[in-house]
């Protein structure tokens, strides 16, 4: 193994970042991530950090990323939502995905969680042969739903 998995530092941000907008270069949305290298930093590495960051490392350089964290479950209780596990594309196929599902899995087992979930886009079937491969149980019959800011503000000054 030619990388190691660690925790993010504040020094990792901007390379987050840089992931976070090849993902959504990915998935046709280049346009879509908002938020900035400050966001991160102030959500993150705060006294009360809204996530948890893993952080795939080879040579120096963040190759890979696993953002997480807590929710609660009214079936299950404490639960994880991985936002996003990414692996820069070069990178790809070298165990640097699989190591960062671990990581997450591992935390959520060690912590106690009732379960981790998350979304993954219908096309991307690599991704939904791994997941199914390691015994998560993928939900077809269910779909995401989500509000924008601009949405939630119509919303909200009309009711």
């Amino acid at each position: 193994m030619s990388f190691i998995i660690r925790e993010a530092k504040k020094e990792d941000v901007q390379s987050v970042l840089n992931l976070i907008t090849e993902l959504a270069v990915f998935e046709k949305e280049p346009e879509a991530v908002e938020i900035t290298v400050e966001d991160l930093l102030n959500d993150g590495f705060c006294e009360n950090p809204k996530f948890k960051l893993f952080v795939a490392e080879e040579n120096n350089t963040i190759i890979g990323i696993a953002l997480f964290y807590e929710r609660y479950s009214t079936w299950k209780g404490k639960t994880i939502h991985l936002e996003d596990l990414i692996v820069t594309q070069s990178r790809q196929k070298i165990g640097a995905g699989k190591a960062l599902y671990t990581a997450v899995l591992k935390y959520a087992y060690d912590h106690n969680f009732n379960r981790v979930a998350w979304e993954v886009i219908d096309w991307n079937t690599n991704a939904i042969n791994f997941y199914k491969s390691t015994g998560a149980t993928y939900l077809n019959d269910w779909s995401v739903v989500q509000m924008n800011k601009e949405n939630l503000a119509k919303f909200i000054e009309n009711n």
